[in-house]
């Protein structure tokens, strides 16, 4: 009995005490049960079993809490006596008393002290904002669950994260910032800096500042913590995207692999782009336009985006000559690719860097005109590479204050116009980088931006070199200004703070970002809370810019395919009006059209028959040698007296004819033929199926074919062989040559005597005919040559023999008699008056001549043995004649057997040469026509591919 009272007694001080010291109240059972009789019903709990099973889960909610089975107690009774029995109840009773009071009373203290703690702490809800909102619907986007299986090989399943920790650590995350939690956490940060006294009273350790100071450092490493599981679990979710995308890549799952929807809209833009271009219209559909003062570090932070340094770099000079149109697109493989080139630049080479640079850098130059220092021509670059954001940006030249030595006096108001362009439609997202290094006042470009959006319903404010701003800015004050929007004049969706780098060109992707991390790990402007958590980094930009983007394009997209279709309406309906009978063919149809038809025509070079290119060669050659034949040989040998000086006066003129002058002619006049002959093919009316749209074209491409054509170099030296051997040729065979060449050499006296005749009348005037009856008159010159011709022509009536050339004596007689008739001229005058007076007088008399000549057939046979009459000049013109017909039938032969291959081989040179120049295209294919059928083309390929990109962007959860 002593016993009992005694372990009683023990028992309820023992509970007493842990009740005042804290101690729970399952130890004090255990206590109590310790001083318990060896034979006291023995009560053993069963452990729970885990029930390990496999049950749908998320990442971002806290795990159901498993139902507990209840506790089997088994009591075990061995062989005792009945009072024993009785005592034990009646001390269990008393315990059951004690603790319930005990409890009571401490609930109580526990509560009012806790209340007390609540009401001196702050609401820590505020500061929600640590954590990004997207944390906290993440497990609405990634299915975890489906991750898992389609990963189920033991390979891959070991690349996958612990998601049971992941989804503890985001719960705890989680419970850590709700309301509740809050509280809890604030009462347990309380009683850290609270404290008791011996009489149990309540006492402050610290000062509230330092305990505000406290909570912010705590909040900090909670915020770093978090964001370090976060930035795990990307890399992790990188990396699984990537082996997905490398399966793909392989076939493994042997589907068809379609283009992205990033990739279809960027498609959409380029086509859009070339419309705007050409067609003076501007498209309404989202991109990003990245605009700044020049080095503010525009490119650094693309280049953050791009997560690649791909641009060219330069220290205060400008780099950025063109726009830049940048599409980020997911991909197994860090890679770039141009718009028109199939070269892929692999972004984790420094070579291939380098070499990009190096291309991005001579398409800007080439890009620009003579004279210009940027241009408005866009060069497009596609960009791959797991993790980055899907987005279109477009990189502008940096915007300047003054325009400096070396560039055009334009290059400020192209800059603008340029801007302005890009940032008036209605639906880009403009994002205005801010150098944060130098004063707020010298920028250029925040105005610029508050004019093309006053209301910033669709601008994102970047402040760059925050490290520098730091460190060189007084107070620090003015960043959380900026960053504010209370600095600047212009509002915004969004104000970011970024560091892109220390400076250092050569310094790569991942060092900048290390250094990004820990300078906004230790800086001030966020410890202090001037700059919060979602406002810093380019990751966390580059996320606000896709979450911008894509919402803009889901709103925007659908009206501007309506649009797109109502153009396209107007424009067919205008077609059907307007040519109702033809065919819709673009520019590039049309001209291979005209290509096939000018090919045609090239060949029908090689259906003209010999007789047609021998009679046009024989008569255009004699028409281009026909004055020096007359002028240079014959009238001088005319002049010899007797039949052996004429002979060997034309021998010798022939052979210095034949070695200069007359392959050269030759070659010329077969290389114009061929370029007549062609022309006319070509300008050949076609009745019905003619179409005078490719008038130009062909006018064009004969041109330029003529002028690349080169006759062969070889062709001359073989052709002075023949023809220096047909003109040594003297033997007329029969009768019926000796007639054609008296027939050739009376053709051309005749030629030569009206030429000579109309020329003379030029000079004198008119005759008495037309004075009177047209009432014509002449001028004082022609007075003067009239009486000149007529004191020369009363010289020849008294000498018909008279020589070609007039004597001093003569001329002085002429001029005695003109002044006696009251006309005063020179020697000048008088010999060129003679020259044609007696050139006339020549022709007539050898034309008499010939008709003497009809008849010495015979006496040619006989060398004129016992005959008066010569006909050296029938002799000479039948040389001449058959030099042109042997030159005829060689230029024929040169013509069909080589050179028109060639003339064909050069016109297809011409066409592809204009086949890749557009510029040509548009000049020498135009009208009212031709631009329809663009449009329509164009339009129906927008229309088309908005279409795609629209079921695409349905279809995308």
């Amino acid at each position: 009995m002593r016993s009992l009272c005694c372990s009683s007694l023990l028992a309820n001080t023992l509970k007493l005490y842990c009740i005042k010291m804290k101690f729970p109240t399952q130890r004090l059972y255990s206590l109590s049960r310790t001083v318990h009789h060896l034979n006291t019903p023995r009560i053993n709990p069963r452990r729970l079993h885990w029930n390990s099973a496999a049950r749908p889960y998320s990442t971002l909610k806290r795990f159901p809490l498993r139902t507990a089975k209840p506790l089997l107690w088994k009591v075990e009774y061995y062989p005792h006596r009945n009072f024993i029995l009785a005592r034990l109840a009646t001390r269990l009773l008393k315990i059951r008393y004690l603790v319930l009071g005990s409890a009571v009373g401490g609930g109580y203290t526990a509560k009012k002290t806790y209340d007390q703690w609540k009401e001196m702490m702050p609401d820590l809800t505020a500061y929600k904002w640590i954590i990004p909102d997207f944390i906290w619907d993440l497990d609405e986007h990634i299915n975890f669950e489906k991750i898992r299986e389609m990963f189920s090989d033991a390979e891959l399943a070991k690349l996958l994260p612990d998601f049971d920790k992941v989804g503890e650590s985001l719960n705890h995350l989680k419970s850590l910032l709700s309301p509740d939690s809050a509280e809890n956490s604030t009462a347990m940060k309380a009683s850290d800096t609270q404290g008791f006294d011996n009489n149990g009273k309540q006492y402050k350790k610290v000062s509230d500042k330092d305990k505000a100071e406290q909570l912010q450092e705590e909040l900090l490493r909670t915020q770093l913590k978090y964001q370090r599981i976060l930035e795990r679990l990307e890399k992790e979710n990188k990396e699984l995207r990537k082996q997905a995308l490398q399966k793909d890549d392989k076939g493994i799952h042997l589907r068809k692999m379609k283009k992205s929807l990033i990739d279809l809209y960027s498609e959409v833009l380029d086509i859009l782009s070339d419309y705007d271009s050409n067609y003076n219209t501007q498209d309404h559909l989202p991109r990003v336009v990245v605009v700044g003062d020049q080095s503010a570090g525009k490119t650094s932070v693309l280049e953050m985006i791009a997560q690649a340094r791909i641009f060219p770099r330069g220290s205060g000079e400008m780099m950025t000559r063109a726009p830049v149109k940048v599409t980020l697109s997911e991909g197994p493989h860090h890679m770039a690719m141009f718009k028109d080139s199939s070269r892929e630049f692999d972004l984790t080479k420094d070579e291939d860097l380098a070499a990009l640079r190096n291309e991005i850098e001579i398409r800007m130059r080439n890009s620009v005109k003579e004279g210009q220092t940027v241009s408005a021509e866009t060069i497009s670059l596609n960009v791959k590479g797991p993790g980055l954001q899907r987005m279109v940006l477009v990189d502008l030249p940096g915007v300047i204050s003054t325009v400096t030595s070396g560039m055009a006096a334009d290059t400020k108001d192209i800059i603008f116009s340029i801007s302005k362009a890009y940032m008036q439609n209605p639906n880009a997202i403009i994002l205005c980088i801010q150098d944060g290094s130098v004063d707020a006042e010298r920028s250029i470009v925040t105005d610029l931006v508050s004019q093309m959006d006053p209301q910033g319903r669709r601008t994102i404010f970047v402040l760059t070199k925050v490290d520098l701003a730091e460190k060189n800015l007084a107070s620090p004050s003015r960043i959380q200004q900026i960053v504010e929007g209370r600095l600047f004049p212009m509002k915004a969706l969004g104000y970011f703070a970024v560091v892109t780098g220390r400076g250092n060109t050569n310094e790569g992707i991942d060092s900048i970002k290390d250094y990004e991390g820990e300078f906004f790990q230790n800086s001030k402007l966020l410890k202090t809370g001037m700059l919060k958590a979602h406002q810093v980094t380019t990751k966390n930009l580059s996320l606000a810019v896709s979450d911008c983007f894509w919402k803009m394009v889901r709103e925007s997209v659908e009206q501007q395919a309506d649009a797109f279709k109502a153009t396209r309406f107007n424009l067919e309906t205008e077609w059907k009006n307007n040519y109702p009978r033809l065919r819709e063919l673009d520019r590039n149809e049309l001209y291979e059209k005209a290509k096939n038809e000018i090919l045609d025509e090239v060949i029908s070079l090689s259906q003209v028959t010999p007789k047609h290119w021998e009679e046009i060669l024989q008569r255009k050659l004699w028409e281009r040698v026909s004055t020096h034949v007359i002028e240079n040989i014959y009238l001088p040998a005319a002049q010899s007296v007797n039949s052996g000086t004429f002979n060997t006066t034309v021998d010798i003129k022939l052979k210095q004819w034949t070695d200069k002058q007359l392959p050269h002619k030759a070659v010329e006049v077969a290389w114009e033929t061929l370029e007549d002959e062609f022309a006319r093919f070509m300008s050949e009316h076609k009745g019905k199926d003619h179409d005078d749209i490719f008038d130009k074209l062909k006018h064009a491409v004969k041109d330029e074919s003529i002028k690349r054509h080169r006759w062969n170099e070889q062709a001359e030296d073989s052709l002075r062989v023949i023809q220096h051997n047909a003109l040594e040729d003297r033997s007329i065979s029969d009768k019926q040559q000796w007639d054609a060449a008296i027939h050739f050499l009376e053709e051309t006296l005749q030629t030569r005597l009206r030429d000579t005749e109309s020329v003379i009348r030029d000079m004198v005037g008119p005759d008495w005919q037309e004075r009177w009856f047209y009432w014509k008159s002449r001028s004082p010159e022609q007075h003067v040559r009239n009486e000149t011709k007529t004191e020369l022509d009363r010289l020849l009536k008294i000498n018909e023999e008279h020589t070609a050339y007039l004597a001093n004596d003569e001329v002085t007689t002429v001029r005695k008699n003109l002044e006696a008739k009251n006309v005063d001229v020179d020697t000048i005058l008088i010999k060129d008056t003679w020259h044609q007076v007696y050139r006339k007088h020549f022709l007539k008399k050898s034309l008499n001549h010939c008709n003497l000549c009809r008849r010495g057939f015979h006496y040619y046979q006989r060398h004129f043995v016992d005959s008066e009459l010569e006909c050296n000049n029938v002799i000479l013109f039948w040389r001449i004649q058959r030099m042109l017909s042997i030159t005829a039938n060689t230029l024929r032969q040169q013509l069909t057997n080589t050179e028109v291959r060639r003339l064909e081989k050069n016109v297809k040179e011409v066409l592809e040469d204009f086949a890749e120049d557009n510029a040509k295209k548009i000049h020498l294919l135009t009208g009212r026509r031709v631009q329809l059928a663009e449009d329509l083309k164009r339009v129906r390929e927008i229309q088309e591919k908005l279409e795609v990109f629209i079921e695409a962007l349905h279809q995308e959860k």
